[in-house]
């Protein structure tokens, strides 16, 4: 069992992001849920974009933070969907106990000196994905393996950037489905 801290998209803790923490649930997994938008939820990217700004990404992060900090002494796995994952990725890289790194739809930059010896890392992204190009993808990738971490990238061709969540367009049950079967065995793991 894996204690997991699930951040949400920019969209804001949506049922799909609730949805996704039950299916860890019942595979067995403690999760952690913070909703980093204090109640506000997104009907659309652009909506979304804007409530991002307004909180803005220091206070997203320092939110983030206070949410992983009263569990992450007994090792947390960091998962998130794009801005979530963005965020997980710069918490894991900053916690010396993180236990692994679950990534849905987005990544982050690294510094050149992070530091990340040994983390297991799973992302799966849209292939191509409208938010990260696999040029930016590829680049991440070979920081993150610099960085010493275990690093496995699972590509869906044809899906849109957020495909696992079924209340938007980009979703696609079929690699939705494969994401989760992969996700779940890569959490079984740690």
């Amino acid at each position: 069992m894996a204690r997991i801290l699930l951040l949400h998209s920019q969209y804001g803790l949506r049922p799909a992001v609730r949805q996704a923490a039950d299916r860890l649930r019942a595979a067995g997994h403690e999760v952690h849920v913070p909703d980093l938008y204090d109640g506000r939820v997104a009907g659309t990217f652009e909506d979304g974009i804007k409530i991002k700004e307004e909180i803005g990404r220091d206070e997203l992060l320092k939110r983030a933070v206070a949410a992983a900090a009263p569990l992450s002494a007994a090792g947390l796995v960091y998962a998130g969907f794009s801005l979530g994952g963005a965020l997980a990725q710069n918490l894991a890289l900053a916690d010396d106990n993180a236990r692994g790194l679950l990534l849905l739809h987005g990544t982050s930059d690294l510094a050149d000196d992070a530091s990340a010896d040994g983390l297991p890392v799973q992302l799966h992204v849209a292939d191509p994905d409208t938010h990260e190009s696999v040029d930016w993808q590829n680049a991440w990738y070979l920081r993150m393996r610099r960085a010493g971490a275990e690093v496995e990238v699972f590509r869906y061709p044809g899906a849109g950037h957020l495909f696992t969540d079924p209340d938007l367009p980009d979703h696609d049950p079929e690699a939705a489905d494969r994401a989760w079967r992969i996700a779940l065995d890569f959490l079984a793991e740690l």
